[in-house]
Order: C-alpha cells, then sequence, then structure tokens
C-alpha cells in the first residue's frame, strides 16, 4: 500500500536527483491423466522445515535503524528500533520415488515478494551447487507475508525504491541470505512424512475496508457468499512417518498493517506475531509455523471499522472526512491504545494463532497422493492478448500504470494533498483530476499514449510506470506465472494482492479445471501472495470501474485477473505427472537492477560515546527501591552506537538477565525476538555521532519472581571504520511474580 507522499518523493527526487499466451507442449487431446498413488505409502513425502533470521545475516546487516519502512510508502517511516526479529520460513515438499520432484514455498516477514529478492535467491542456491542444483526458478516461490513495518530499499524497480532514497544492498543481502539460509535448513531436515490439511474459521480476524468496491461485483455472485472477505484459514501439516509435527504452513487474507504508519520498530506485524506465538507454544527450535498471506487485496485487521477524528463514519464510497483522506482510520481492536497500534496487532496475530491451533488439534484429512510438481515461466503483460476464460470476449491487458487513486491511500494508511479514492475519468468533481500540477508532473515522467489511456480506461493515469524506464525500469510489466501441487493441493503463487472476489473468482477456476487436466475431483486451491514479482493489486473488472485504491493499483487494466486465470489454467497440464516440466517456456527475463539502482542512503560515518561517558553506560536504570510485578513497564537508556554496524544474527541487542540467588551467576531469560522487549535507537547528535539506546521490557504474567537485570549489546564504528563490541547493563532490580 502506498499514499500520496509516494507522488511527493517522486517529484522531489526527479528535481533533486534527475530532472504472450503461450500453448505448453503438453498433451491436451489426450485423455484425463488420472491421479495416482505411487508405491509408497498413499500420502508419503519427502518434507522439510527451515527458519533463519533476516533482521541481519552474518555481516550483512538488515538495517533496523535510518531506513525507510516498506509498505506504506511514508518518507517520515523511518526506522528507529526492533520490537520482534524478522524471519524467513521454508517448506519443502518432495516426492519420494522421484526426489527431483520437489517445491520450496518461502514466507518471509516482508512487504512481498520481489524480482531482484527471487533472482538472487535462485543464483545463491545455484552457487552452493550439488545437492541444491534441484532448486531453480521453476519449483522456488517467494512469498511475502505483506508486513508494513520492516525496512524496505530492496525492490527492484525503482518506483517502490523512491521512498527508501534508493537500493540498499545490505537489506536486499540480508533477505536473500537469511532466505537461502532457511531454505538449507530445511532441505537438511528432509525426512519422509505425511501432509495433512483442514480449515477453520478466524474469528473477527479480517474486515473489507472497500467494501464500496466490492459491492460492484454481482449480487447473485456476492450471494453466494455469507462476508464480504474470506474468513477461512487453510492449514497444512506437516509430520513425520511417526506422527511428530514438523510445522504447519496457513494461508489467510489479512494486510499486514496492524502497525500504523507511526509505527517505527521493525515487527513481522500481526502474522509475524502468530509464527511466533505458534512456535513457542510448541518449544521444539525445529518446529516452523508459516502464515501466509492470501487474497489480501481489500482485507484489513482494522475490524472495527473506518472513523473521522470526531468519532463519526468515514464516507462510504470514498473513505474521506470533509472530502479529504486525511483524518479518516481504520480501527483495530484496541486503536484507544496510544501505542502506534502494537496491542491490536498482539491481538489479531493472536486470533490467527488460535484459529491456527484449533485446525492444527483437529482431525484432518491426508493428502492420498504423493504427486509433487510445479511450473513458473514470465509473461510480458504489456498488449497481452487472449480470450478472457470469464466472458469468453478477446480482451488485451495494458503496460503498468497506476491511476490517481492510488496517490489517495486507504484507511490503512491515508493518501496527503487532494488525491481521494473513486477518481475515474468520468469524474468531472475530483480535484486532484482538475489539478493542472498533477498532469504535468505525470507529463514530465512518461506522457501515457492515447492508447494507453484507451487499454486502461476507466482508469485516469497517474504514473505510467511500465513505460517509464529513466534511468531504469519504474514497475514490472514482466510477471511471474507460477503454480505449485502437492498431490490434491494446488497453491496459486500470485504475484500481486488480489482482491477477495479476485482470490475467490481464480480459486474456483483452478478447481473447476481440475478435473479435467489433473484429474482431481475434489482439490484444495489455496491462493498465496504477494509473490515472487510485487505487482500491486488485481482487483475485478467490476471493482476496477470503481476506481478506488485497489482498481487504481492494478497495473495491467481491467483484464488483469482475466488474464492471470488464462494463463494459470493455460499452464496447469505442466502440473500433471506425466508432464514433460522440461518444454516449459522459460518467457522474457525482466529486468534486474540490483547493480545499476540508484541509492541515496548514507553510510554509518563514526560513533562518539557521549562526554564523559563510555559505550554502554546505563544513563537510566529501573530503581532498586521498587518492586515490579507482571505488566510493569520497564525502562533503562544506555549510551548507545548505531545498530547498523551489526544486526547480530543469532544474538541480540537487549536482553533480560536473571540472577541466580545462590551463585549470584547472570543468565539470559529474554532477548529481542520477544514481543514485550523493545529496543529503540536515538541520534543525540548527528555531527557528534552521539546516540542513545532505550530499552523497555513489559514484565509478562509468566515471570518469576526474582532479581533481574536489562542488558544491552551494542557495536562502535570508529572513525577508522574499525567496529567494536561493547555491552551494558543496568543495576539488579526486583520482580515479584505476586
Amino acid at each position: 500500500m502506498a499514499s500520496a507522499m509516494f507522488l511527493a518523493s517522486i517529484l522531489f527526487h526527479l528535481v533533486v536527483n534527475f530532472i504472450y499466451p503461450v500453448a505448453p507442449s503438453v498433451l491436451r487431446n489426450s485423455a484425463v491423466v488420472n491421479e495416482t498413488t505411487n508405491a509408497t505409502a498413499a500420502g508419503n513425502f519427502l518434507l522439510g522445515v527451515g527458519k533463519a533470521d533476516i533482521t541481519g545475516y552474518d555481516n550483512t546487516p538488515k538495517a533496523v535503524v535510518e531506513i525507510n519502512f516498506a509498505g506504506y510508502a511514508d518518507t517520515s517511516q523511518i526506522g528507529t528500533g526492533l520490537r520482534q526479529r524478522i524471519y524467513t520460513r521454508a517448506f519443502i515438499v518432495a516426492n519420494p520415488d522421484t526426489p527431483s520432484d520437489r517445491f520450496v514455498y518461502l514466507v518471509l516477514d516482508a512487504q512481498s515478494g520481489d524480482t531482484a529478492v527471487r533472482n538472487g535467491i535462485i543464483e545463491g542456491l545455484a552457487a552452493l551447487g550439488g545437492d541444491y542444483a534441484v532448486y531453480n526458478k521453476d519449483n522456488v516461490a517467494v512469498t511475502g507475508t505483506h508486513a508494513h513495518s520492516s525496512t524496505g530499499g530492496w525492490f527492484n524497480y525503482l518506483l517502490p525504491q523512491i521512498t527508501s532514497l534508493g537500493f540498499d544492498h545490505e537489506t536486499y543481502d540480508a533477505l536473500v541470505q537469511g532466505s537461502i539460509t532457511a531454505i538449507q535448513r530445511a532441505h537438511t531436515s528432509l525426512r519422509p512424512g505425511r501432509l495433512s490439511v483442514g480449515t477453520g474459521q478466524v474469528s473477527d480476524g479480517n474486515a473489507n475496508r472497500s467494501p464500496y468496491a466490492y459491492l460492484a461485483n454481482p449480487a447473485s455472485e456476492r450471494a453466494q457468499y455469507t462476508a464480504n472477505t474470506d474468513t477461512t484459514m487453510t492449514l497444512l501439516k506437516f509430520e513425520d512417518t511417526n506422527g511428530t509435527a514438523l510445522g504447519l504452513l496457513n494461508w489467510f487474507p489479512v494486510h499486514g498493517t496492524s502497525l500504523y504508519e507511526n509505527n517505527t520498530l521493525v515487527t513481522g506485524d500481526n502474522k509475524g506475531v502468530a509464527a511466533t506465538m505458534y512456535e513457542d507454544s510448541i518449544g521444539i527450535d525445529s518446529f516452523v509455523a508459516g502464515f501466509s498471506q492470501a487474497n489480501v487485496g481489500d482485507t484489513t485487521p482494522n475490524v472495527l471499522g473506518a472513523f473521522c477524528e470526531d468519532g463519526t463514519a468515514c464516507r462510504f464510497n470514498d473513505s474521506t472526512c470533509n472530502g479529504k483522506t486525511q483524518g479518516c482510520q481504520g480501527r483495530g481492536p484496541f486503536f484507544q491504545n496510544m501505542d502506534q497500534g502494537a496491542a491490536s496487532c498482539y491481538e489479531i496475530g493472536t486470533r490467527q494463532f488460535t484459529a491456527a491451533q484449533n485446525i492444527f488439534n483437529s482431525d484432518l484429512a491426508y493428502l492420498d497422493s504423493s504427486t509433487v510438481s510445479s511450473f513458473h515461466t514470465f509473461v510480458d503483460m504489456e498488449n497481452y492478448t487472449f480470450v478472457s476464460p470469464l466472458t469468453n470476449a478477446t480482451v488485451r491487458t495494458c503496460s503498468a500504470a497506476l491511476g490517481y487513486s492510488f496517490a489517495g491511500g486507504t484507511s490503512d494508511g491515508a493518501g496527503q494533498f487532494d488525491f481521494t479514492q473513486g477518481i475515474n475519468t468520468n469524474d468531472t468533481s475530483s480535484p486532484a483530476l482538475q489539478n493542472p500540477l498533477w498532469k504535468i508532473a505525470r507529463d514530465a515522467l512518461h506522457d501515457p499514449s492515447p492508447d494507453q489511456r484507451a487499454c486502461q480506461n476507466p482508469k485516469p493515469i497517474l504514473l505510467d510506470i511500465g513505460a517509464t524506464t529513466f534511468p531504469y525500469q519504474w514497475g514490472p510489466n514482466i510477471v511471474d506465472i507460477q503454480m505449485l501441487r502437492a498431490g490434491p493441493l494446488l497453491i496459486i503463487v500470485s504475484p500481486g494482492e488480489a482482491t477477495t472476489m479476485t482470490g475467490r473468482r481464480w480459486r474456483n477456476a483452478v478447481a473447476q479445471a481440475a478435473p479435467s487436466i489433473l484429474g482431481i475431483n475434489t482439490p484444495t486451491v489455496v491462493l498465496g501472495g504477494p509473490s515472487n514479482s510485487y505487482t500491486h493489486y488485481i482487483a475485478t473488472e467490476e471493482e476496477y470501474s470503481v476506481q478506488r485504491y485497489e482498481g487504481a493499483s492494478t497495473l495491467y487494466g481491467p483484464h488483469t485477473l482475466e488474464a492471470y486465470i488464462n494463463l494459470t489454467l493455460s499452464y496447469m497440464p505442466y502440473l500433471s505427472d506425466t508432464a514433460d516440466r522440461s518444454t516449459i517456456p522459460a518467457g522474457p527475463n525482466p529486468p534486474i537492477n540490483t547493480n545499476n539502482s540508484l541509492s541515496f542512503i548514507t553510510p554509518v560515518i563514526v560513533d562518539n560515546p557521549a562526554i564523559l561517558h563510555k559505550f554502554g553506560d546505563a544513563l537510566k536504570s529501573p530503581s532498586t527501591s521498587t518492586t515490579y510485578s507482571p505488566g510493569s513497564n520497564i525502562s533503562a537508556t544506555f549510551v548507545g552506537a548505531n545498530p547498523r554496524n551489526n544486526l547480530r544474527l543469532g544474538g541480540t541487542f537487549a536482553a533480560v538477565d536473571k540472577q541466580d540467588p545462590n551463585t549470584k551467576a547472570w543468565s539470559q531469560v529474554l532477548d529481542d525476538s520477544a514481543w514485550n522487549l523493545v529496543y529503540r535507537w536515538t541520534r543525540t547528535s548527528t555531527i557528534l555521532g552521539t546516540s542513545e539506546v532505550t530499552i523497555y521490557w513489559i514484565v509478562g504474567s509468566d515471570v518469576e519472581s526474582g532479581t533481574y537485570r536489562i542488558h544491552y549489546y551494542g557495536d562502535a564504528k570508529a572513525i577508522t571504520g574499525q567496529v567494536g563490541s561493547f555491552e551494558g547493563f543496568t543495576n539488579g532490580f526486583a520482580v515479584n511474580s505476586g
């Protein structure tokens, strides 16, 4: 999601810094391909799970401070610290009879998948060689939880790089190398096992933030569903042949926007909360819980609705207050708390955790086939002409473009200036559409051709990103088309944010085609995304006509969804267990901009301690005369250094230690992966290179009575460039569990 700040950033940095359908060669005229059972026990697979830190990797730290966050595209949302470490979770499924038939599904605590990130992961796996040569572009899916609370700077295309001041190699390397490590851990854990699947309801886990657009879909179609969002979670359970649980992977749609635009602490948002909560509940380090995104496009975690500052509901059709988007804000379960949405985030994560736990512990259906297959190809969506699988009409897609309402934002994160949602080419009353400044700005970047305007109609084009190539490509025209299969489970890997009805149509199309194409009479179809290349949104044609945020951000015109369905069905025969997947056309290669991207991100120059102090000195400690209890918010401030010097993979910035009453020795009981231990860094002088670190511990209900201290781990950079580590401690303080 983005706001009008994108446009302001584009103008500022422009002035300052720049002035096919292909038919698969699969036997289509043969009889139905029957689902088969392998020689091994029905439903057996080779399974592996793995997890790795992407907050930082070895000597390639992913900055938690001084880098703009990805998601809201708000230039003022610069990282100041860490509430929760972020991870890549890897899930490998292979056929035990033909182990080369496998796929790996990655879930990153990040805004989305990305073209360059996926390319880096695949290149890294190829460089490992040996057993890892089996992982390639066809069977690696890179999905993001769509968290809006972790740093950006790693995108392949220019447009999303703008608010982060360009491309940051350290952040990119952390995502790539961390993901490769997660795959390595999953690979080394491969063992015979079984997969089972089940579904359940998530109680009040999402809401629709664009109900006006949803209502544009046919009433007869809407009548097939009881809600305007999907409230069902689909869960895949991984276990070995002894019945020992290895992990879980589930799909449920809810935006990673529980934490508001004013949050500047890195987290995995509500899905990061749910995943960590589940892993902690199992208590086995090797257990991995993946909470994957689904048809997330028009969903929100702000389930109480969108309201103006005076408490009245935002205007229904365009989510404005007094004609402006500013002031219209979605409310989470605990919106009253002045905590940047943290309590609401934890609650929405808990609701997903509870649903997953209920499904996991219920009677699940084992997958009754060991067939494992996948396909991937690239397709250029500029002027892709095809017969619509929904209407049978010949239609086409367009070069990528964003509409005026893209800059209007949503009730999760409002836009600025005079942009609103719902601006279409027939809107004669829109201040933004009548404002000549925006036309001048657009045309300075790229003036859309008459054909492009007609193709995108009724979207008034604000940014013609597919055709804007200076200094390099602004947005993707070449997209990933990918599906994965494990027996009767079919996974659509969506490169964009599918809306609720988009996801339903896409899944239904695949399910209806599965019996004739794959011989699967009762498939389970899920959709995961945003994945691989981030292609913004995928709205239905009817929602597109309304041109709220989701429609305005549907890049390839009103027939975008139909194109994706057409391509998915065209390549589905490759998922057959008799298909020759070596004949899958690769398609046109997208540009990889990692080595030619601009960057105006300043490095760490030097760290100095405050006068008369040394690094790690405690400037403020908890009171020794106070006995703290569960719920207490304890804080300590230290003389600090920039955390960009070392992200301490496998380590921690902050810890809580407990003293043994007999030996007086200290041992760590909490690190910065815990939600209730917050690390915040503050620059006190840019010129002098001084900074402070404040660590907050909200005492949990499970704490034991005793003496505790807060422990800070830091790394300072000298003027010579050498980085040295240091530590700081508070005095001991008492906690009584009651």
